[in-house]
């Protein structure tokens, strides 16, 4: 008996190990996803934007040359 509470003590040992460690590193996981999230989405806020007034210039391009037509 006192041999299977040795090996259970030692199996244990590593699980406890690796729980924690998955604890600790979720912690920060969630933190880096809201950075990432915001940058993304000021990456994407910077593309639209510069979208929109590609199409304005493109707009003003065409009734400047149908005018010279």
């Amino acid at each position: 008996m006192v041999e299977w509470v040795q090996y259970l003590i030692l199996l244990l040992c590593p699980l406890m190990m690796i729980f924690c460690m998955k604890g600790h590193m979720g912690g920060h996981k969630h933190h880096e996803e809201t950075d990432i999230t915001k940058n993304l989405n000021k990456k994407i806020k910077y593309l639209q934007d510069e979208n929109e007034m590609l199409r304005e210039e493109i707009l003003h391009l065409l009734k400047s040359e149908k005018k010279e037509s």
